[in-house]
């Protein structure tokens, strides 16, 4: 079976290495220093299992995990961590494995074949269990294939047209398959909704002007403009006039 082994630390990756290399039915294909890495390298390697740290810069293993399970066939996850809090007994009651550093070779035999044994939308399932609605700070897009993170201090706005959803972003856009609703409930203190179909990112607004079609919001560094609608005008003038 082929495994991703994700940490910021590159000795806990070496140790996991040779744990791995005494195990004739495991093979680890590639490695990562932080969850954006792991992301990546998922999509490129389609690995059956990743061992994935808690805490690393750049992208945490929680935010990590959700944004794996966006390949079509996501592998099992098992959770690595150098601290025994009480997040270790939500992955233990739902069935979610997780080994504790230093990792011993008995512990992780035990771990890959529990997570061998579970199969792919069942490890999600649990997965979700856990709590992975925090509040992520990236947003996962499919493009071409490939899966593409954009940090969320990136983004301009949310426009909603049908079952899709446009990301625009310093980079360009992309497009999701997430409801803007679930967006403005999950980005509540960043992004606000002008509009039924928009929600902009306060600190990329750079005011509102009106004109014969309306009121509009712009931004400093791009020509985008978004609708502000008669129902929304009233609450964000109050969030203007406070920024």
């Amino acid at each position: 079976m082929k495994i991703i082994i994700v940490d910021d630390e590159k000795p806990a990756r070496d140790r996991l290495n040779r744990l791995i290399g005494r195990l004739d039915e495991y093979q680890v294909v590639a490695e990562a220093s932080n969850g954006s890495e792991a992301v990546e390298l998922t999509g490129q390697f389609e690995p059956d299992i990743v061992l994935l740290d808690i805490r690393m810069p750049v992208m945490d293993g929680l935010e990590a995990a959700g944004h794996i399970f966006n390949n079509k066939n996501p592998p099992a996850v098992i959770f690595t961590t150098a601290f025994a809090d009480h997040a270790l007994e939500a992955f233990e009651a739902h069935a979610v494995d997780y080994l504790l550093k230093p990792v011993k070779i008995d512990r992780l035999k035990e771990a890959l074949s529990s997570c061998s044994r579970l199969n792919r939308a069942q490890s999600k399932d649990r997965l979700q269990q856990i709590g992975l609605n925090e509040v992520r700070r990236h947003i996962c897009a499919r493009v071409r294939g490939n899966l593409m993170l954009i940090a969320l201090e990136d983004i301009y706005y949310f426009h909603a047209e049908q079952k899709y959803v446009t990301v625009r972003h310093t980079g360009g856009e992309v497009l999701i398959e997430e409801p803007l609703k679930a967006l403005e409930v999950e980005f509540d203190k960043s992004f606000v909704r002008i509009h039924r179909n928009a929600l902009v990112r306060l600190d990329r607004v750079s005011g509102m002007k009106n004109n014969a079609d309306g009121h509009h919001i712009f931004f400093s560094d791009i020509e985008d403009t978004k609708e502000v609608s008669r129902r929304h005008l009233p609450g964000v003038r109050k969030i203007l006039k406070g920024l």
